[in-house]
């Protein structure tokens, strides 16, 4: 009875299955305009709709019984039913489908590259065999949520049915099912959600969805996912990521904002262990793990709040000179007081001289046509009469010493720039390095041949896959980083001994690198080390250049910079420079030409009437309201000077004289007070020394009028 009474009920699904098998044996795909139809001959077995804010179609090819089809930039291989079996996330719009050789072959193209892929089987779920790094671009890494968001509410159910490889759908279908009030549907398509293969920006995506949603446990799950697809795909917390593109790898930081807004920290402590394990280095995140320690401490959590600030101070390590990721343009603040500081000083003591020598160079420059007109008819004669010689030679060093010192400030004013914007390049703030969209930005960098150039680039192929020229570009660099690659490059095809050798010379050549310490099972704690045990175990540690190392790659040292302003004084002036770079490098040159002439003017000896100078009521006045510019042929005098003129430079925003930043905001009560310390000082510290001076004067007179 029982055998009697399945034979039929499983007769009629065998004979369905075998009638679909044999109706599509001689189907064919065919694409019209947005729509793809599975036709067998006048028959219509299927057909989907893609709209044009998907992107571009490209295919369909057939292998086996799969259709592939490129929609923006992923490819969707489809059963002989219509129904997804697999989907391929790519880096770039699919341009071509191969299937020649039996293996689907896709090609990308992106802004001024393009890339060649391998796609698996659709059983295997079709995962890329070569590397894929996403750009930041937020069409390709958000395209999942967009194409879901496409879908209208009538025919949600259905597009879930078709593809339900994309978990925003089922994540829609969540939310509808609770407004509902249907628990069990709402858990089973939250289950769903999490069901799939994405790459980490789409899982960060969803996560953000559920957990806005209601689902805090299955955003946990699906930001421990992200995690895991990124350390996979090569990405490293020792890379940092701009702004821009953690906007486009799910926003997280912005999230954690409004969590932060809505006072929710406790889920606000789970987005920032992602960013912590995942993208520690990440732009503005000093502001933000300030603001959350902010919280904490207002919540009696003190203790939790130092954690945080001492994880930031941490950070700090390999930056220029540790002073964090915001380093360049601190450095930038420092020499751009420093030159408003030395250009003050140094007007001030050529003003002061000037005032000296105003009457004896008029009588002096009288008979050769006045003090203008001698320009025009006794130049040679008027050159030799400018106010400068008529210093002694110990104040003309003083000033040589301060013009030397306002063209290093300039140089390094402009270093500062170039190299926060270089270092702030999109190639290197992508949390990884490979792929072509990086190689494409990094061409636009134009690097200089250095060893850390040729570590970023063996870093790129070997991530890549290319051993052999990893190898070869890390033998170039020949550092303590290259040489711990070289160690996870022998450990890789097994030479375990080589690999420590390597290890152990990278520590000895810098014990400072925490990637040999941890190849070699010392456990180092940074963030990096942290992740990799944690989600690459079993693999060797890499070593990534730090911000000393990318900007002696894309600038080089201040030194590098200064010395090749030198030789090519105009190169700052080409027309494709910033117009910042442009302004700078006229400073530059008119630092350099005023350091000239002082220099020059060590050669030429003083005018007759230097003698009758003597100290006249002027220069007194100028020399008592100016400190340190009468006392220029003693050491003590410039230090001074220098003093006076950088406690001015300092205070000039309160006067609104100045509005760019500082490093020392004269608007805190300490700060200002300390300021106008100092300059109290430097005024009552000059008094003493002009009235010890005019003492002396005044003693020498009266001796010399003793003895005549």
């Amino acid at each position: 009875m029982r055998r009697g009474f399945a034979g039929p009920v499983l007769m009629g699904p065998v004979l369905a299955a075998l009638a679909l098998l044999g109706g599509s044996a001689g189907a064919d795909a065919v694409l019209e305009g947005r729509t793809l139809r599975f036709e067998d001959g006048a028959n219509l077995l299927w057909s989907r709709h893609y709209p044009a804010g998907l992107g571009d179609l490209t295919g369909p090819v057939t292998l086996g019984d799969v259709t592939y089809l490129g929609v923006g930039p992923v490819v969707y291989a489809l059963g002989p039913d219509g129904t997804a079996r697999a989907r391929s996330d790519l880096p770039g719009t699919v341009t071509s489908l191969d299937t020649t050789g039996g293996t689907v072959r896709v090609s990308t193209s992106g802004d001024g590259y393009m890339e060649r892929f391998t796609l698996g089987s659709a059983q295997d779920g079709g995962r890329v065999q070569e590397r894929v790094v996403f750009p930041p671009d937020p069409d390709v890494t958000g395209w999942l949520r967009h194409a879901a968001a496409l879908v209208p509410a009538e025919d949600l159910a259905r597009a879930a049915r078709e593809d339900p490889l994309n978990p925003f759908l089922a994540l829609r279908e969540a939310q509808e099912a609770a407004r509902r009030g249907d628990r069990y549907a709402m858990l089973g398509a939250v289950r769903r959600s999490l069901g799939g293969d994405l790459p980490f920006p789409a899982w960060v995506e969803l996560a953000a969805g559920l957990d806005a949603s209601g689902f805090p446990a299955a955003a946990n799950l699906a930001l421990d996912r992200a995690r895991r697809d990124a350390a996979a795909r090569g990405y490293d917390p020792e890379v940092r990521v701009s702004r821009q593109a953690l906007f486009a790898y799910g926003n997280p930081s912005g999230y954690v904002g409004t969590l932060l807004d809505q006072g929710r920290l406790g889920r606000a402590e789970v987005w920032l262990r992602y960013l912590r394990d995942l993208h520690p280095r990440f732009e503005g995140g000093p502001a933000l793990y300030a603001r959350y320690a902010a919280l904490l401490d207002a919540q009696g959590r003190s203790g939790e709040a130092e954690e945080w600030r001492q994880f930031t101070r941490g950070l700090r390590a390999g930056t220029l000179y540790n002073l964090g990721p915001d380093a360049p343009r601190q450095v930038r603040d420092v020499v751009r007081l420093s030159t408003l500081a030395l250009l003050l000083a140094l007007l001030s003591a050529l003003l002061v001289l000037t005032v000296r020598a105003w009457r004896v160079q008029g009588e002096d420059t009288r008979a050769l046509g006045g003090r203008w007109g001698a320009w025009l008819r006794h130049p040679l004669a008027r050159v030799r009469r400018v106010a400068v010689l008529y210093a002694p030679w110990g104040e003309r060093l003083g000033l040589v010493a301060l013009a030397a010192g306002l063209v290093v400030s300039v140089a390094g004013w402009q270093w500062a720039n170039t190299t926060a914007q270089r270092l702030n390049a999109p190639a290197l703030n992508i949390g990884t390095y490979g792929g072509g969209w990086y190689a494409a930005r990094l061409d636009d960098l134009d690097l200089r041949a250095t060893p850390d150039t040729a570590l970023l680039a063996g870093l790129s192929t070997q991530l890549g896959g290319e051993d052999s020229a990893a190898r070869d570009r890390y033998t170039r660099a020949g550092d303590a980083c290259a040489l711990n690659n070289l160690g996870t490059l022998a450990q890789t095809h097994g030479d375990e001994p080589q690999a420590r050798e390597q290890y152990r010379a990278a520590l000895a050549a810098r014990p400072d690198l925490a990637a040999p310490a941890y190849n070699l099972g010392l456990n180092p704690g940074t963030p990096g080390t942290i992740f990799q045990r944690t989600y690459r175990p079993g693999d060797p540690r890499l070593c990534y250049p730090d911000d000393r190392s990318l900007t002696r790659a894309v600038q080089g040292d201040l030194s590098v910079t200064l010395l090749r302003d030198l030789r090519d004084p105009l190169g700052n002036l080409s027309p494709g420079g910033s117009p910042a770079s442009v302004r700078l490098g006229w400073a530059f040159l008119g630092a350099l030409a005023l350091l000239t002439l002082l220099g020059l003017s060590l050669l030429v000896p003083r005018p007759a009437g230097a003698a009758r100078q003597g100290r006249p009521a002027a220069y007194r006045l100028a020399a008592l309201l100016l400190p340190g510019t009468a006392l220029l042929e003693g050491a003590w005098g410039g230090v001074l000077l220098l003093a006076w003129a950088g406690a001015m430079a300092a205070l000039a925003p309160l006067a609104g004289l100045t509005r760019f930043a500082t490093p020392l905001d004269p608007t805190n009560p300490a700060t200002r007070a300390g300021l106008l310390t100092l300059l109290a000082a430097t005024y009552a510290l000059n008094t003493l020394a002009l009235v010890g001076a005019e003492l002396r004067v005044a003693r020498r007179r009266r001796r010399s009028g003793q003895t005549d």
